[in-house]
């Protein structure tokens, strides 16, 4: 990806040094801070908890030490750059697709821990959207887990995660989202999960929507970019991380969708780069 000496985004929140903690332990002193995160996957970001989950029921985190080093600069600038991007081509989508104006989401960095109106957040759960302040939220050491022990590697991995968290603020301007979240709160919980899969699909479709009108508008991806993509939507299907995880997959605990629904949504919506393509509510089979 291309992204080197472009503009960044202004709607950048930076709280790399402003907190710090090592983890958080169920009945610890961090177990109100972990059921809290437990809760964020209910807002549908991408939960590591199953793969960085240790056998003393404490949650592996990033120091947060507030240090910043060269590499999370390099990570802020392109995150920056990457969000500028979908500012640009979600304004152009919303204006001419739906005829309407687009809001961008803020993107909160942070380094270990820190709180969201949706609860805590540590890097062990990995990126997520808080529709409460409609931002998204990243630990600058998540990529790095996405690339060692996730096996997603490339910079448009890291930007396919980006615009997946993007998605999720799209949703919430065009009342998907909370429409969705009225729904599950009124179904079982196997009822429930099915819904959060659509709507992770239709995310990740809207991101495979972005990719598209990001190579034409700025000419910014590389051969191979969008396999990145499509690699890292597959290592993070519910199914590749609970076999990651030592378990047999358990389709009705399933809340982002297989490897396979993953990759075949981001397709859709590149392949098309129109959003009406991405209505996972309708689909009958997914």
């Amino acid at each position: 990806m291309k992204w080197r000496g472009r503009r960044g985004s202004s709607n950048i929140v930076d709280r790399r040094r402003s907190g710090g903690g090592r983890g958080l332990a169920v009945g610890g002193a961090g177990g109100i801070g972990l059921l809290a995160i437990v809760v964020v996957g209910w807002f549908f970001g991408v939960d590591l908890t199953p793969l960085l989950q240790n056998g003393n029921g404490q949650i592996a985190g990033s120091p947060g030490s507030g240090r910043i080093t060269q590499e999370d600069e390099q990570t802020a600038q392109f995150v920056s750059v990457t969000l500028a991007d979908t500012e640009e081509v979600w304004a152009r989508i919303f204006e001419q697709q739906l005829g309407e104006e687009y809001v961008p989401a803020k993107l909160v960095l942070f380094k270990g821990v820190t709180q969201s109106p949706c609860g805590g957040a540590s890097g062990a759960t990995g990126p997520f959207y808080c529709p409460a302040d409609e931002s998204a939220y990243l630990d600058t050491a998540f990529f790095e887990t996405l690339s060692r022990d996730l096996g997603a590697k490339g910079d448009f991995a890291a930007a396919y995660v980006v615009a997946h968290e993007v998605a999720h603020h799209v949703q919430q301007e065009l009342g998907i989202l909370g429409q969705a979240n009225r729904m599950r709160a009124q179904v079982s919980t196997e009822e429930a999960n099915a819904i959060s899969v659509r709507i992770e699909l239709q995310a990740d479709c809207y991101s495979g929507v972005w990719a598209r009108h990001a190579e034409a508008q700025f000419g910014s991806l590389e051969p191979g970019d969008v396999d990145e993509a499509m690699n890292a939507a597959a290592r993070i299907g519910d199914d590749a991380l609970q076999r990651g995880a030592g378990r047999a997959p358990a389709p009705e605990t399933f809340t982002h969708g297989t490897s396979e629904q993953r990759r075949r949504w981001f397709t859709e919506g590149y392949s098309t780069g129109e959003v009406r393509a991405c209505d996972t509510f309708s689909a009958q089979s997914l």
